[in-house]
């Protein structure tokens, strides 16, 4: 049934298919609803089902800063914690209702032992981790907009304006800006 979801980190047998989808869980999860607490140490790795997730601190009298956003389709996970087994210094809560697949860190180590393909597991770290230094200051406001629509455009239809400009590190005015320009064929 989740044979395409781990099929995306690599190739495996149906045996070891069999195996994965003994280990995970699948979770219905309301909106709002926190995944990892800032201050806990993350011990799972999610592939997000339906819904959307992000990833945030808070700033005293300024809001969520926005780290990362994620929708259906895509795995997620806070990579610092996991790696390091360290607290969180981010929140990860559920946006939108969602279906949520989830594997332990448990889990990851008991299925490499069983089969060295699971190590292919280590794309979704590497993911995490590109992610991370993917919107790093060198990017115009313009680059960061075109990026989403060419590489991740459901994150539009899913989060509100104010909730991307924070992952783009703009301010909304000028997400509004760059927005426009583009509806006016300005950029490309």
């Amino acid at each position: 049934m989740y044979a395409e979801i781990l099929r995306t980190t690599g190739s495996y047998l149906d045996a070891e298919v069999e195996i994965f989808e003994r280990m995970i869980t699948v979770r219905e999860v309301g909106k709002n609803t926190v995944l990892l607490q800032k201050g806990d140490i993350a011990r799972s790795i999610y592939c997000l089902l339906e819904g959307a997730v992000r990833q945030y601190d808070v700033i005293p009298d300024a809001g969520h800063n926005v780290i990362n956003l994620h929708i259906a389709g895509e795995w997620f996970l806070n990579y610092e914690s996991l790696i390091a087994q360290r607290p969180s210094t981010v929140f990860i809560d559920t946006f939108a209702d969602s279906r949520i697949l989830e594997i332990t860190l448990d889990a990851v180590h008991y299925l490499t032992g069983r089969s060295l393909a699971f190590l292919q597991l280590n794309k979704v770290l590497e993911g995490a981790l590109s992610r991370m230094q993917f919107f790093d200051q060198s990017m115009t406001p313009v680059e960061k907009y075109r990026s989403i629509l060419e590489n991740r455009p459901g994150l539009i239809q899913a989060f509100p304006l104010k909730t991307i400009s924070s992952f783009l590190k703009v301010t909304p005015e000028t997400l509004s800006r760059v927005r426009n320009a583009a509806a006016r064929g300005a950029i490309s």
